[in-house]
């Protein structure tokens, strides 16, 4: 479908353009896409990020102190899909089409997965 493809195109190219910022700040100088240990770290980021969300939330998810035209839930979700976009550019996964394959799949899943608490 054409919104599939172009959400392809788009995040391919937004995580390039995430990697290159990331590169350019020198979060790439030892680059090894089979180094667990900088995999590792960048999953750890990943995470915190996730938890600084989280701790916006706890407050009132006010605005975010560097976009304040934004609260601090969506600035740190912004930061997980950037810090996720950089990992896939590093690693040359395919996490765009992931994402189409794993929504269709989850049309097919039972009503909460068919467990009776999620």
């Amino acid at each position: 479908m054409k919104h599939e493809t172009d959400f392809v195109r788009s995040f391919q190219w937004l995580q390039a353009v995430a990697y290159d910022t990331s590169k350019k700040n020198g979060f790439h100088a030892k680059d090894r896409k089979d180094d667990i240990e900088q995999n590792a770290m960048r999953l750890a980021l990943i995470h915190s990020e996730v938890s600084e969300c989280l701790e916006a939330m706890r407050h009132g998810n006010p605005p975010d102190d560097h976009i304040p035209d934004f609260t601090g839930a969506e600035a740190e979700l912004a930061d997980v899909i950037i810090r996720i976009m950089d990992m896939a550019q590093t690693n040359k996964l395919n996490v765009a089409n992931a994402v189409i394959a794993k929504m269709n799949y989850n049309t097919t899943r039972p009503y909460k997965h068919g467990n009776k608490v999620i």
